[in-house]
């Protein structure tokens, strides 16, 4: 009786241990995780911010159309004019 006993405190222990082990295990893994998506997080706050000011600062662009064909336009209307005096 008292070996089964004994047999029996040990296995509590080493499932105790077992137990404790693996929890460790699981915090060493997860912790670098957690802080590099927090790091992730912060990096990802700077990139927004700064796509945000590249859209403030390329939205003058959209007219670059208007002011190609604007372009195009006046330099034919040169070509005719130069054209027309022979030159």
């Amino acid at each position: 009786m008292a070996a089964m006993t004994v047999m029996m405190q040990t296995g509590w222990a080493i499932g105790y241990t077992v137990g404790i082990v693996v929890v460790l295990v699981v915090v060493a893994l997860v912790v670098p995780i957690l802080l590099l998506a927090h790091r992730i997080g912060k990096q990802a706050a700077a990139i927004d911010t700064s796509l945000q000011q590249s859209v403030t600062n390329t939205a003058a662009l959209a007219g670059l159309r208007t002011t190609i064909e604007s372009a195009e336009t006046i330099v034919a209307g040169l070509n005719r004019g130069r054209k027309r005096l022979g030159g």
